[in-house]
């Protein structure tokens, strides 16, 4: 059985963070910047300025996601971090009509994001993952998670639109389902404070 582990997406990790954005889908093009970035501002870089500015995320920190490994190899990724800090989730007007929580408070975060690469799929990384990205925000401080993950149990979805993650992963990781998005998406919340 193989070994699953994750880590923080810190600089030092950097070679890491790219293995596990390639190899499937449009990770690597994307370089994890569509969530932080307005979508006429998406549209007016490249791939080169969207790889620089992961990396200069990244190097400035905290780390913005996690890396998941297999017997020690980058395999996997997620973002997960302040919900302030990623605009797009900001601008996204099914989003903001949809939450209840201000949309200026910092303890709030969201997940946006799951890369895995195409040879480590179906073994479990996206749960594996979600469960690393709750205990990380945790340890954060953060008070509630928001996600806005693509509702499976309905319809057909390429493996590219599931960036999101799949809404029975929230589901069976203690996520409260809420209401509809756009494209199919839905809004799940899970408090991280008793």
């Amino acid at each position: 059985m193989a070994t699953i582990t994750t880590e923080e997406a810190t600089i030092q990790r950097w070679d890491d963070v790219q293995h596990a954005l390639s190899g499937g889908g449009d990770g690597r093009s994307c370089q994890c910047i569509w969530p932080v970035v307005r979508n006429k501002d998406w549209q007016a870089t490249t791939f080169e300025q969207r790889r620089d500015m992961f990396h200069d995320e990244i190097a400035a920190g905290p780390p913005p996601g996690l890396v998941a490994y297999v017997d020690g190899e980058a395999a996997g990724w997620i973002r997960v971090g302040p919900r302030t800090d990623q605009l797009r989730i900001l601008h996204t007007k099914s989003i903001t009509a949809a939450t209840t929580e201000a949309l200026d408070d910092e303890s709030v975060w969201a997940v946006t994001c799951f890369v895995v690469r195409r040879d480590h799929r179906n073994q479990g990384l996206n749960a594996k993952l979600l469960k690393a990205a709750l205990d990380h925000a945790r340890e954060a401080d953060a008070r509630m998670i928001e996600a806005y993950p693509v509702d499976n149990t309905r319809g057909s979805h390429r493996s590219n639109d599931m960036f999101h993650g799949a809404l029975s992963t929230f589901l069976a990781a203690g996520f409260e389902q809420g209401p509809a998005l756009s494209g199919g998406r839905v809004l799940v919340t899970r408090p991280l404070t008793t």
